[in-house]
């Protein structure tokens, strides 16, 4: 069983509430869910949608072809009936989406206690909530299905939740930002637990303040972080490279977005590979890490904390709106990498300095200085060891290879289920996993990214030799659909 709900509308409309109170009791009747958003960056107005898709089996994406169409005005159903299954719902004609939520829940026959519970919980407006969804619910005489309790042992978190979990577990002190899409959804998730968790969550005029905020506090001991998109993290670059040579721990979550310039700002993209590699001028280590899914997300943030505080080094968490927005259906105990704080107050600067932190150009000084932050490189390869930088899926011994790093995850997984293939998704891009070459050599690779150059193919043509002629790429802002990919994946294999 596999079932998709698009929720569509005006924003300011409701859709996000709908599509969250359904998602959180599929959850807790033991159903798998998955949804994500598509939105407009406007305020009011426009056209923003949700799709989330249920089964009784793990689920990680959506399809293109929908169950149940809830349509809060006309203009949704002109842009999505083309897309509805040929015995799918249309729930239409009406202005309150309380009542959508009673339809939508005698639909899939789910107990009318069981809403009436939820809206209690939201603490608003409640006798007028359920007046509303009381009339859908009787309104409503179809039914797509009758859903029962199942056992099933699971959360449902997003990829902006797992990387604030992985922060406060941590250790997280400080954090900083500047708004920016997609990564204020993480700003505004710390504020709102500064006071339980003890944080200092400070959002300030620019990036350029975040990142040497940032800095200040970690010269002081306090664990940092800071968020941006990418056109923010433009603007970090100079101090990212303070950073390198002043030896100082810093996590920095770069959630992508399309680009160059302001691009769509509210869509996903996975364009930002090279410039987390190789943004700031000179030669320094830096970490980078690109999480799948929310519970990667909460790990490998934790294991940047780790390498940051333990080798005085930036590390750099790669996310992308499609994962940092998208609600995921997941089960498993999530590991979290202890680090202790590292760093003492002494003199810093921007300049080669000798024992005493002060400025200096004695090559015989420069010389070993460069020396021993090279030197970090292969201590953190080696560290790098004891964690798992790549993860293999699917058919081991298959001679196709899908390739792929970040989001694409779930579409992959979800899409690969009956094919005759292996997926590798990469989880560290630095330090690269060296190993990973025999996995691809003499195999049909095929990459699978969301940009419009495949710019994980360079790396590993880069780090390996190996050259990735076949690649499915997807570049419209939008994130891979399950059925969509499946048949693409299945005209390139062997």
């Amino acid at each position: 069983m596999r079932v998709n709900i698009l929720f569509g509308g005006q924003a300011g409309q409701g859709s996000n509430l709908l599509t969250h109170i359904l998602g959180e009791v599929l959850v807790k009747l033991g159903y798998f869910v998955f949804y994500s958003r598509d939105y407009q960056s406007l305020i009011r107005g426009g056209h923003n949608f949700n799709v989330l898709t249920f089964s009784d089996e793990p689920i990680y994406s959506n399809d293109s072809y929908i169950d149940v169409l809830v349509a809060l005005d006309e203009n949704t159903e002109k842009i999505h009936k083309k897309n509805l299954k040929k015995n799918g719902v249309i729930l239409k004609g009406h202005e309150e989406n309380m009542y959508y939520a009673g339809r939508l829940f005698k639909l899939l026959g789910i107990d009318f206690k069981i809403l009436q519970s939820e809206l209690k919980n939201l603490k608003i407006r409640f006798e007028e909530n359920i007046e509303r969804a009381k009339s859908g619910y009787q309104d409503e005489k179809n039914s797509v299905c009758v859903l029962k309790f199942k056992k099933n042992n699971s959360y449902f978190i997003s990829g902006t939740q797992g990387i604030s979990d992985g922060a406060i577990k941590s250790g997280l002190d400080v954090y900083y930002a500047y708004p920016m899409t997609p990564a204020t959804p993480l700003l505004v998730e710390l504020a709102e637990k500064q006071d339980k968790e003890n944080i200092l969550v400070l959002e300030l005029e620019n990036e350029i303040s975040v990142i040497n905020a940032a800095i200040g506090s970690a010269i002081t001991g306090a664990k940092s972080m800071v968020g941006t998109s990418g056109g923010g993290f433009d603007l970090m670059t100079e101090a990212l490279s303070l950073t390198g040579i002043a030896e100082i721990p810093l996590v920095i979550y770069l959630a992508q977005r399309p680009g160059p310039g302001t691009g769509v700002p509210t869509y996903t993209s996975q364009g930002d590979l090279n410039m987390a590699r190789h943004s700031g001028h000179g030669e320094f280590q830096r970490i980078v890490v690109a999480p799948g899914d929310p519970k990667e997300a909460v790990e490998l943030t934790s294991q940047s904390f780790y390498f940051s505080q333990k080798y005085k080094v930036p590390c750099i968490i790669l996310s992308d709106k499609h994962l940092g927005e998208s609600y995921y259906t997941l089960t498993g105990n999530m590991k979290v990498t202890k680090s202790i704080k590292s760093t003492k107050l002494k003199r810093y600067n921007s300049y080669e300095r000798d024992k005493d932190g002060s400025a200096t150009d004695n090559p015989e000084i420069i010389k070993k200085n460069i020396e021993q932050r090279n030197k970090k490189k292969k201590e953190i390869e080696k560290d790098a060891e004891k964690f798992e930088k790549y993860k293999i899926y699917g058919k081991r011994n298959s001679k196709n290879v899908i390739l792929s790093w970040g989001s694409p995850k779930g579409a992959i997984l979800d899409s690969i289920k009956d094919l005759n293939c292996k997926f590798i998704q990469l989880l560290y891009i630095e330090p690269f996993p060296a190993e990973i070459k025999k996995e691809l050599e003499k195999h049909n690779v095929i990459l699978v990214e969301n940009s419009s150059t495949g710019l994980l193919g360079n790396l590993i043509a880069e780090k390996t030799g190996i050259f990735i002629d076949k690649k499915i790429l997807r570049c419209d802002g939008r994130p891979f659909l399950c059925n969509e990919l499946k048949k693409e994946i299945n005209g390139v294999l062997k």
